[in-house]
């Protein structure tokens, strides 16, 4: 047994509502001596991403949910530090599905560990931009909301790590682009930075109707991040041959009670008289392109055509915090936990 120490995030309880401090514990434990095979991973970067918190929710899910004591799910980003794997050496850069942890040892060949090219960009992009969310815009987009140009396409959590790459990408195919995010600040970023037509402030009031002014010609592509007031705002302006793909609903993530009786986008979008084509999607169905969507991701931001924002909270021990800001809103573009390096 080696003398260094992980650090560990586990489930204390399950959250009712919003997770406080006590639904988490901070765990130390001794470093396992590396089998043939596998490497050890000392992890510079947390991703923090709303799915987690569906995780920690009991009951029928697209994913077992966590049981109590379980670290966390959650991927970071980090460098081999030791390795008994032909596959990994020292100094590899990688990203790791493996929890809220600080040294991570994990068995060389486990698809949960993915190249991070850090010449293409910063190490810690690979979990936001380049990574799961970056690539859950691409592939949804194109592969469930079939985007053709000179449609319009609107997205919710505009401003966020999924949403800002799903509206530089529809301007990129040549869509029209209404963004709908939380505050001035957001929305100005979206229009003024990331090239939107419009973004409709959702704290502002009038959600319906400022939405209708900026889709004159309708809705063709509703990219759903959020669920709730908004999708119910969408609802009244689908154009025939609509479809929606669903990537989350944030604003039920925190709620209480049972998920199947709350009004979800699927319950408001099947209600319509005329329901849009839609589904829930998972990025995991083109695992075979994820590196690939990655290169194609890495050359807009080289051309300058795709833009991304970070929001880092310094330290490990703060994740539960950030991870609840996140749920809030109160993060800009994707957020991360810098941990080491």
């Amino acid at each position: 047994m080696t003398s260094l120490s992980n650090q560990r995030w586990v489930l204390a309880k399950r959250p009712v509502g919003e997770p406080a401090d006590d639904c988490f514990a901070l765990q130390e434990v001794p470093v396992a001596d590396l089998e043939e095979g596998q490497v050890r991973i000392e992890a510079h970067y947390l991703s923090l991403d709303p799915y987690m918190r569906g995780r920690m929710r009991e009951g029928k899910s697209y994913a077992e949910p966590l049981k109590i004591g379980e670290v966390v799910t959650g991927e970071s980003a980090g460098i081999v530090v030791e390795s008994r794997s032909d596959r990994w050496a020292v100094g590899d850069a990688l990203t790791a599905h493996q929890g809220w942890q600080t040294q991570i040892v994990a068995d060389g060949d486990s698809p949960a560990l993915l190249r991070a090219d850090t010449a293409l960009a910063p190490l810690q992009a690979w979990l936001g931009v380049l990574g799961m969310p970056g690539r859950t815009g691409f592939f949804g987009l194109q592969r469930v909301g079939l985007p053709q140009a000179g449609e319009t396409l609107v997205v919710s959590a505009a401003s966020g790590a999924v949403g800002s790459v799903v509206g530089q990408l529809g301007k990129i195919l040549g869509l029209r682009v209404v963004g709908v995010a939380g505050g001035p600040e957001k929305c100005s970023y979206c229009r003024d930075e990331l090239g939107f037509d419009a973004c409709i402030d959702y704290k502002a009031g009038g959600l319906t109707e400022q939405l209708a002014d900026a889709c004159p010609q309708g809705v063709d592509v509703y990219f759903e991040n959020v669920g709730g007031a908004v999708t119910r705002a969408v609802a009244g302006l689908f154009n025939p041959g609509a479809r929606v793909p669903i990537c989350g609903f944030v604003s039920l993530y925190n709620a209480e009670g049972d998920m199947a009786a709350m009004e979800t986008p699927f319950t408001v979008l099947g209600g319509l008289e005329t329901s849009p084509e839609h589904r829930f999607f998972l990025v995991g169905e083109w695992r075979d392109e994820w590196l690939e969507a990655s290169a194609q991701l890495a050359g807009w931001i080289a051309s300058g055509q795709l833009k991304y924002r970070e929001t880092i909270a310094e330290g490990f021990a703060c994740a539960p915090a950030a991870f609840r800001g996140l749920l809030a809103g109160k993060n800009f573009g994707k957020q991360l936990v810098h941990i080491a390096g």
